[in-house]
């Protein structure tokens, strides 16, 4: 499952502030879906936030998922 256009910004917050889990469960929650689905939902959301605002970042890529394992 994928989120439409509406349901895309539902977890920026949590995606800029590096809230990594607390998102995923954002989007798990609100599409209904599996873990799996909700991590797919993360990333994507979170490539289209690093490229069209790359400055609401305070860490660099590498930095972001630095203690994070799937």
């Amino acid at each position: 499952m994928k989120p439409d256009g509406g349901d895309c910004a539902i977890a920026d917050t949590e995606i800029i502030e590096g809230r990594i889990i607390h998102g995923i469960k954002v989007f798990k929650e609100h599409l209904g879906c599996s873990l799996h689905e909700a991590l797919d939902a993360f990333i994507a959301r979170y490539d289209v936030l690093r490229c069209e605002r790359p400055g609401d970042f305070s860490k660099d890529h590498a930095t972001y998922w630095e203690n994070f394992h799937s």
